[in-house]
């Protein structure tokens, strides 16, 4: 059955109707375009409807899967889209529109703000990951045609964040056939293997399985229940995950095969579970009761591994239609199954965690650190500690007193001066194991928490919360800074901040860049969220594509000049003087003119690299006059401890000063240690000295020095 089967068979009347025109416009406006396979590309949004159509999406979200790629690959426009589909439709297509191509410093970076859109506008509308889900799926399939760097990239991409999406969205459907694919391109040997390994392993199993299915049927019988019982083979990924982290060998894994049991009532699970474990030997340590305490997907169900007369392990899982509904199609259930008004609740509770994640996502630094956080957010291992009232919160591997206390609430780790695991004392960053009972201690009086929580707390969320404090509390401060750094750095370039920064400019930058306001653009970039170059350079790109240029305009060099009498050149002022960007001397600096053909002359420090093999002849004696007040760039490189708190420690420190930051660049270099290279604008040399050494006095701080650029 094709598409247009389903749509017929599942679809009447309007809705129908809705469907055919969206397949159609689709169709013609992809016409002619082709895929890396050679297929017609109108095959990829059909597959994705119809795999949204196999969950059970409605109508306007089958629709915007049809036309998901055609704002962006064809003519289409969003008022074409709006004016055929409506605002509802436009909306989810708008939110899986891939943003305008940026010149990022790589694939990671423009893939990690594209998805902080795509999250932004889950927040508003679960359906826009639902529909990227499946787009990502059918990618997945078709992968085989791409390049091997491209099958890697993809493939790591996918395992790392949309398949614990749908693993946290519960759709064990997408998220398992994901997870088989990427492990077909990360480890091709080990999925060949288990491919061929375990359809051996079931075809040998089939007899037993099938016993244990019978003597299930059975118990159901002996007890009047009515239920289904069924064998079903975990998929490949897992399995292989369990060898690698298990170091156990494909013989070695005893539950390759799962019974699931699904009855009516939660009573009956239990019961069954009860005369399961009479029937054969129950594996301690193996019983999970997900029933009482749900994974924070809702996923809810009884596991246990029992043991035959023979020696054999198997898995049996025990839950309700219900549960099993929610097991195997997760969020997808509510529109599935039409769930009902006094399902709401349920259903909004299973998108808490998307509207936290939005609490704190405007706290981290960039789209890569946005993604990074998340993971740890998303992955399916989990801690499971208990409030002293008996709630159970659910934390990441590892996670510390600090995690409990803002997974409680913000105000609870804000004001957080100790913690009680098991009734007793510990410090804030102790580890919490399964089933520990914690209790916060907190003052009302509390100055907040602490830069160093960020060095051992595990969840996004709490790190985030943390940043967020900080954020909050010197908002005003970086507001000045940010504005500051973004007049400097315009100045630097021969431009106006005024002049670049219009309301049009504005409103394209805050489209791609998620900004509500131009304070929250100035707060972020003195934050050290987002790079002052990251916004210069399309505010200039905006301005110089809506106030064109001359050839002769374009062509002219912009270069920094001096002002009248601050530097003498072999004794005389007044010469047509700038200063070389590859050294940026700065008053106080030993300096040296260069004598250029057509730009005067050029002011290098003494020590500048690019002087070393010029003409002697071209080079004239040159010195500071001590009247100016202009100011200079200079840049600086620092080495430190990879922490999160040392780009707040040296932002804090150069507004302390007064000075202005006007471009930050930040990697983790071969030792594993944070680089920063900075350019700040001051006065004089003894500013940039004073600056070091007022640096160097944090113990995270390894060397910092001035640069030649």
């Amino acid at each position: 059955m094709n598409v247009l089967d389903k749509i017929h068979a599942n679809h009447t009347g309007e809705e129908q109707q809705i469907l055919l025109d969206a397949y159609n416009y689709a169709e013609s406006m992809h016409r002619g375009q082709k895929r890396a396979s050679g297929e017609p590309y109108f095959t990829h949004p059909c597959a994705v409807a119809e795999i949204l159509l196999d969950l059970g999406l409605d109508t306007p979200t089958v629709a915007a899967a049809f036309l998901h790629d055609v704002i962006e690959d064809t003519p289409a426009t969003e008022e074409d889209i709006r004016s055929r589909f409506g605002n509802e439709v436009l909306t989810l297509v708008d939110g899986v529109t891939k943003l305008d191509k940026i010149n990022y410093h790589s694939h990671e970076e423009e893939d990690a703000e594209n998805f902080r859109k795509i999250f932004v506008a889950m927040a508003n509308d679960v359906r826009v990951i639902i529909i990227k889900l499946a787009d990502r799926l059918h990618n997945m399939r078709s992968l085989n045609y791409l390049s091997n760097e491209r099958q890697q990239r993809i493939a790591k991409e996918t395992l790392e964040i949309y398949a614990p999406i749908a693993g946290r969205l519960g759709i064990s459907q997408i998220k398992c056939e994901l997870e088989d694919l990427c492990l077909k391109y990360l480890d091709p040997e080990a999925y060949e293997f288990l491919v061929t390994n375990i359809h051996q392993e079931l075809d040998e199993r089939k007899e037993f399985v099938d016993t244990v299915v019978e003597e299930i049927k059975e118990i159901l019988e002996e007890s009047n229940i009515k239920g289904e019982v069924l064998g079903r083979p975990k998929h490949f990924y897992s399995i292989y995950r369990k060898m690698k982290n298990q170091g156990k060998t494909l013989d070695q894994i005893y539950d390759i095969t799962a019974v699931r049991v699904i009855v009516d009532t939660t009573e009956e699970c239990y019961e069954i579970l009860g005369k399961i474990h009479r029937r054969w030997k129950p594996v301690p340590g193996r019983i999970k009761d997900y029933i009482a305490t749900p994974k924070r997907n809702m996923y809810q169900s009884l596991h246990t591994t029992v043991v035959t007369n023979f020696g054999q392990f198997f898995e049996i899982q025990i839950r309700t239609v219900e549960m099993h509904k929610m097991a195997e199609y997760g969020i997808a259930a509510h529109w599935k199954y039409k769930e009902q008004k006094s399902e709401e609740t349920q259903f909004d509770e299973r998108l808490s965690w998307i509207r936290d994640v939005m609490n704190w996502q405007g706290s981290v630094n960039g789209g890569r650190e946005f993604v990074d956080s998340l993971k740890n957010d998303l992955y399916d291992r989990e801690l499971l500690v208990f409030t002293p009232n008996g709630k159970v919160i659910s934390l990441p591997p590892e996670a510390t007193p600090v995690d409990f206390a803002y997974a409680i609430h913000s105000e609870v780790g804000n004001k957080c001066v100790g913690a009680k695991v098991n009734g007793k004392i510990v410090p804030l960053n102790s580890t919490l194991s399964t089933g520990d009972i914690v209790e916060i201690l907190t003052q009302s009086n509390s100055k907040g928490p602490s830069w160093d929580w960020l060095k051992f707390v595990k969840s996004g969320s709490a790190r985030a919360k943390i940043r967020q404090f900080f954020k909050r509390e010197m908002k005003e401060e970086n507001v000045r800074t940010g504005k500051s750094m973004l007049e400097a750095e315009a100045k630097r370039r021969g431009y106006a901040l005024g002049d670049i920064l219009t309301e049009s400019s504005f409103r394209k930058l805050s489209n791609k860049m998620v900004f509500s306001s131009v304070d929250e653009m100035m707060a972020s970039v003195g934050y050290g969220a987002v790079g002052v170059n990251q916004i210069i350079f399309k505010l200039i790109d905006y301005y110089n594509k809506e106030t064109p240029k001359s050839a002769e305009e374009l062509a002219a060099p912009r270069l920094k000049h001096s002002p009248a009498g601050s530097v003498i050149i072999k004794g005389e002022t007044g010469l047509m003087v700038s200063f070389a960007h590859c050294c940026n001397p700065v008053p106080g600096d030993d300096i040296i003119g260069f004598v250029s053909r057509g730009r005067g002359i050029i002011v290098h420090r003494s020590d500048c690299p690019n002087l070393k093999d010029v003409d002697p002849n071209r080079l004239q004696p040159a010195q500071w006059t001590g009247e100016t007040d202009t100011e200079f760039v200079a840049g600086v490189k620092i080495i430190a401890v990879n922490d999160n708190g040392v780009v707040a420690f040296v932002t804090a420190e150069i507004s302390a000063m007064q000075l202005s930051m006007t471009n930050i660049v930040g990697r983790i270099n071969k030792e594993k240690q944070a680089e920063f290279d900075i350019k700040v604008s001051l006065n004089r040399r003894s500013d940039i000295d004073l600056l070091v050494k007022r640096l160097k006095r944090d113990p995270r701080i390894i060397d910092v020095y001035r640069t030649n650029n």
